[in-house]
């Protein structure tokens, strides 16, 4: 009888074949993770070789990758993110060139944590690494169809100094993004004490909250210009959660300060900027009452849908994420449905700071009552 190919030798094998027209990769390293899982696999590290991407070309050097290393992952090559001259929130350039929408190849995937989105939503990869300042893991997440964290900020070291940029993850689901925060948060080290060679320490995951979770639904949290049909995905997505039992809605103010200026601001190296310190310190006050009492906060990931290669236009497709990362809550993106065109639509859940874990489990609820995520057809 023919031996079952190793999950990493599987992942090889649709890299190789899906990639040419994906173009998620800008490197492949076959001998590598072949090595890796043999390792994992000889010393029953707890990840046992399982094959996973990291964003970008320094990637592989990231806090959350040499976790996921120790604790028996399998990198298999790094991701693209925007090339020269490109709009950073957009897209991608991988090795075959740009990198494409799986469910349209006409339009974008997002970014910039794009190639990651690809690789998962194909199935090239079982999970991916991503970082995210503005939208760049929950916009990809939600264009491609798969479920996307941003971590509290802070929670994890990040090479941004603006304070803005997060670790995160993308999987399939909620579920397959919980071997990332079991390795990488280590207990409860700080990020400044914590190493990142150490094996980590496993981190129990909740998997049942009760329900029905307390939530607050928002189509435009006040401020952003929705297309109508993707606030109807979403909507109906949120009429189900209601009906499943799964989130009781509750009537809070949810308008925010439209963040563009603060955001810009402080990205620019001016956070003491005296309109920004405004803006940050009065959408703070709205989120911490919008969040109080374990209350989740309920959003489409983006006003938009995915567009073409050629750019957004007028449209920024932060308009709902970046808010999160001025003011540093952990959130994520899930599957919500398809717009009419066949265009992928999220769901994003923002939930209190550091309550990283409980928005995890509150993810997986969401996922048990909604339709299961579908992956693109294979080209």
């Amino acid at each position: 009888m023919t031996p079952m190919p190793s999950a990493v030798a599987r992942a090889l094998e649709r890299i190789d074949r899906l990639d040419p027209a994906l173009h998620a990769f800008i490197e492949v390293w076959p001998d590598e993770a072949l090595a890796r899982e043999r390792e994992a696999v000889a010393r029953r590290l707890p990840l046992g070789g399982l094959p996973f991407a990291v964003k970008g070309p320094s990637g592989i050097r990231s806090f959350a990758a040499r976790r996921l290393i120790a604790a028996g992952g399998a990198p298999v090559g790094a991701t693209s993110v925007p090339g020269p001259g490109t709009h950073w929130q957009t897209w991608g350039r991988g090795a075959h060139g740009r990198t494409v929408n799986p469910w349209r190849a006409d339009r974008t995937p997002g970014g910039s944590s794009a190639g990651s989105a690809v690789a998962v939503a194909a199935g090239m990869v079982e999970l991916a690494t991503g970082s995210d300042g503005a939208g760049s893991v929950r916009i990809p997440a939600a264009w491609c169809g798969v479920f996307g964290l941003k971590t509290t900020n802070g929670l994890l070291p990040s090479p941004d100094r603006s304070g803005l940029a997060s670790a995160g993850v993308l999987a399939r689901s909620a579920a397959a993004a919980e071997p990332y925060l079991r390795q990488v948060l280590d207990g409860h080290e700080t990020p400044a004490t914590a190493s990142p060679l150490k094996m980590p320490t496993p981190v129990p995951v909740p998997v049942r909250l009760a329900l029905p979770l307390p939530a607050v639904y928002s189509e435009d949290l006040g401020f952003a210009d929705v297309d109508p049909e993707v606030a109807a995905v979403v909507g109906r997505a949120v009429d189900r959660l209601v009906a499943a039992g799964t989130v009781r809605l509750v009537e809070r103010d949810a308008r925010l300060l439209d963040p563009v200026g603060a955001w810009t601001a402080v990205r620019g190296g001016a956070p003491d900027d005296p309109e920004a310190v405004r803006v940050r310190r009065t959408n703070d006050e709205r989120l911490a009452a919008l969040l109080a009492d374990g209350a989740l906060l309920l959003t489409p990931a983006t006003p938009n849908r995915p567009h073409g290669h050629e750019g957004p236009g007028d449209f920024y497709s932060t308009a709902l994420t970046w808010a999160f990362n001025l003011s540093g809550h952990p959130a994520a993106s899930l599957p919500a449905g398809f717009t009419g065109d066949g265009c992928p639509v999220g769901l994003q859940l923002v939930a209190a700071h550091g309550a990283d874990l409980r928005l995890l489990a509150a993810a997986r609820a969401v996922e048990d009552a909604l339709p299961a995520a579908r992956r693109p057809p294979a080209r």
